[in-house]
């Protein structure tokens, strides 16, 4: 267990969820499986006597099934990136002299709201979730009904301009992106965009696989987050490598937290060079 990381806000979140959930069973391998990418990871779950398989990253099919994410990921899985990264970042602001009382977060790739509860948990002003999937929104009124003051079903590379004016007018000092980056979910040029919603200075908390930020990254995202570093766009206060979860082979998967601070507006050159 990460020093960070804690089971409480998700375990307790569990208690009330009203589970069917009755098994979830990790598949063995074939030896051409045995180095199945991350994107690709599948189980089995037996749901009202009846067995389905579900690929990890058919997040829309997880959320379906009321505590099945936490179930999956958190309790047999192992997963920690949540309270990591919410409990970094209360520790950098605090570094800083500030409470996260006075935050008003934007939580991109909110799924079904763990890291609102996690923000909620440290006391944060009030948390609006984006995410492209509506059965994320679903999942999160479902089973956290109190806990965004908004959640917006919106792709932020092309938002209706109804949602970019509510955006515009939430006030945002900080943005928090977890588990959400690297895989398609969300490209390099959203990010650029959601944290231009954040005013200047704010905090900006995320997560991304280590791989992600390797020289041979094909993602982007190596090569963007070295840029706004670079060009002074945000200076990285934290940067923390740790296990996030572990595999369906039990392999552990490490990610790195980053918190930073937002030091100036992001340049529509930026915007133009990322938006291709």
């Amino acid at each position: 267990m990460n020093s960070l990381s804690s089971n409480k806000v998700w375990k307790d979140r569990l208690k009330i969820i009203d589970t069917n959930v009755e098994e979830i069973h990790i598949p063995k391998l074939s030896p051409k499986q045995k180095n199945i990418s991350q994107d690709k990871e599948f189980f089995e779950v037996r749901v009202g006597g009846y067995l389905k398989r579900i690929r990890f990253h058919d997040y829309g099919k997880l959320y379906e099934i009321p505590g099945l994410y936490e179930k999956l990921f958190y309790e047999k899985l192992k997963c920690c990136s949540p309270s990591v990264v919410v409990n970094l970042l209360e520790d950098v602001a605090s570094d800083f002299g500030e409470d996260t009382d006075e935050f008003k977060v934007l939580d991109v790739g909110a799924g079904n709201g763990m890291v609102g509860d996690e923000l909620d948990n440290i006391g944060v002003d009030s948390v609006v979730g984006i995410d492209i999937l509506p059965e994320a929104k679903k999942a999160t009124f479902r089973d956290r009904p109190e806990i965004y003051a908004d959640y917006l079903v919106t792709n932020l590379s092309e938002m209706p301009e109804k949602h970019e004016i509510k955006l515009e007018e939430g006030d945002f000092n900080c943005l928090t992106t977890v588990a959400a980056l690297g895989f398609g979910d969300i490209p390099p040029i959203a990010f650029l965009i959601a944290l231009d919603f954040i005013e200047t200075p704010g905090w900006l908390a995320f997560n991304i696989k280590e791989d992600f930020l390797q020289e041979d990254d094909t993602s982007g995202f190596c090569r963007l987050i070295r840029q706004m570093n670079r060009e002074k766009l945000i200076q990285i206060q934290c940067y923390r490598r740790y296990r996030h979860r572990i595999s369906i082979t039990g392999k552990p998967l490490y990610y790195v937290a980053i918190i930073a601070k937002k030091l100036k507006v992001v340049p529509n050159t930026l915007l133009i060079e990322w938006n291709h």
